[in-house]
């Protein structure tokens, strides 16, 4: 993942400075959603493990907000 966000950040600063051509847009877009897709699924298996415990003792698995 670092690596991704190397390229992510190179393409940002290429864009401040002298722009990026239309190829490098699509890349920059393509990596970014990349990113997002990963980052979302590394969320959603933190949340699948985490379980929250009320003054008894007992564990509730952390579920989807009704």
């Amino acid at each position: 993942m670092t690596k991704l966000i190397d390229q992510i950040n190179e393409l940002a600063r290429k864009e401040k400075s002298v722009g990026l051509t239309a190829e490098e847009k699509e890349l920059q877009t393509k990596l970014r959603n990349e990113y997002r897709e990963q980052f979302r699924a590394n969320f959603r298996s933190q949340l699948d493990n985490t379980y929250i415990m009320d003054e008894n003792g007992n564990k509730t698995k952390v579920g989807k907000k009704n």
